[in-house]
C-alpha cells in the first residue's frame, strides 16, 4: 500500500512537471465571467476563484465542444474548506441537458477532500462516484482531465483514471453525444450538503476562499449546433482522441484505477441498493471498465 501510494505520488508530480512546460495563455482568450466579476481574477493563462460572504465565482468557455479531452490544473482552497465547493465540469443547457462532472467538496482543517464526480445524460444524474484523494489538493496544482469519445467517458487525476462510463446506448442506456458542452469552474457555498450531509456550516471567519486554476486546454470538437454532430464524429473518428489508446483502457491503466477504485473510493452509486430499491441502473450490470 504504502509503496502504491509512492509510485501514484511520483507519477503525479512527474505529470504536473509535464503539464508547466507547456503552459500558455488561455484563459482569458477562451473563458468569460458568469458571475462574482469581482471575485475572479484572470489573465492569461491563470484564474483565480473567490468566495467570501456576499458572493462567489464562476467563468465558462465561450465555445461549446463536442467529443475530446478537457483538462485544467487546478489548486484547491487550502486550510478549513469546510462548506465550500470547486467545480470543475463540463454541461449543455435547457431541461435535458448533458453534464459530466468532477466537483471538490470541501472538509475542516486537516481532514480530507472529497473528489466527487458525476454524469448526466438527457437530463438525468443519480450516478455519482465519490474518492478521497491520495495527495493534498492545496499544496499545488494537480492535474484533472475529463476525457470523451463516442466509447466511453474517463475522469483522470494527473494522468490516472480513477472512473470510466461506457457507452451502452445501443443496450438502452442514454449516453451524451449529441449535445455541445461549455466548460464550466466555480466557487460557490453549499454548506447544506457538502461536508458530512450539512452538518458542518462554512465559517466565513476564514474567507476569502480562493482556488486558483492554470492551463485550461480545450483539446477537443468545437460544437456549432445540431448540424456538427456528424462533423465532430468525422473528426473524432480521424483524430487522435478516439484511437485504441482512448476507445478503452490499455491493461496498465485498469490495473491503476481498480486499485485507486478500490484505496480510495468511498461512493458508488452502483453499489447503493438502498437508494435505488433494488432496481439498479442498468449499466451497472455491464461491465465498467
Amino acid at each position: 500500500m504504502a509503496g502504491f501510494r509512492a509510485l501514484l505520488f511520483a507519477l503525479a508530480m512527474a505529470f504536473v512537471c509535464m503539464d508547466r512546460a507547456f503552459v500558455g495563455a488561455n484563459f482569458s482568450k477562451n473563458m468569460i465571467i458568469t458571475w462574482g466579476k469581482q471575485h475572479v481574477n484572470m489573465s492569461g493563462d491563470n484564474l483565480s476563484l473567490v468566495l467570501d460572504k456576499s458572493a462567489g465565482s464562476a467563468v465558462r468557455s465561450k465555445a461549446a465542444y463536442l467529443f475530446g479531452s478537457i483538462e485544467m490544473l487546478i489548486k484547491l482552497v487550502p486550510g478549513n474548506s469546510a462548506g465550500t465547493v470547486t467545480a470543475y465540469y463540463l454541461s449543455s443547457s435547457g431541461n435535458t441537458h448533458d453534464e459530466i462532472d468532477f466537483e471538490f467538496l470541501g472538509n475542516t482543517s486537516g481532514q480530507p477532500y472529497t473528489i466527487h464526480t458525476n454524469i448526466y445524460t438527457q437530463g438525468k444524474g443519480n450516478r455519482e462516484k465519490q474518492f478521497r484523494p491520495w495527495f493534498n489538493p492545496t499544496d499545488g496544482f494537480h492535474n484533472y482531465t475529463i476525457h470523451w469519445n463516442p466509447s466511453e467517458v474517463v475522469w483522470y487525476v494527473d494522468g490516472t483514471p480513477i472512473r470510466v462510463f461506457r457507452n451502452y446506448e445501443k443496450e438502452g442506456v442514454p449516453y451524451p453525444n449529441e449535445q455541445g458542452m461549455k466548460v464550466f469552474v466555480s466557487l460557490w457555498n453549499a454548506d447544506d450538503w457538502a461536508t458530512q450531509g450539512g452538518r458542518v456550516k462554512t465559517d466565513w471567519t476564514q474567507a476569502p476562499f480562493v482556488a486558483e486554476c492554470l492551463r485550461f486546454r480545450p483539446k477537443a470538437c468545437k460544437w456549432k449546433g445540431p448540424v456538427s454532430i456528424s462533423e465532430c464524429a468525422a473528426l473524432t473518428r480521424a483524430n487522435w482522441w478516439t484511437s485504441p489508446s482512448f476507445s478503452q483502457l490499455s491493461s496498465d491503466q485498469l490495473a491503476r484505477m481498480q486499485q485507486i477504485q478500490t484505496d480510495f473510493m468511498i461512493y458508488d452509486y452502483c453499489k447503493d441498493t438502498n437508494r435505488f430499491q433494488g432496481v439498479m441502473p442498468p449499466e451497472c450490470s455491464m461491465p465498467q471498465f
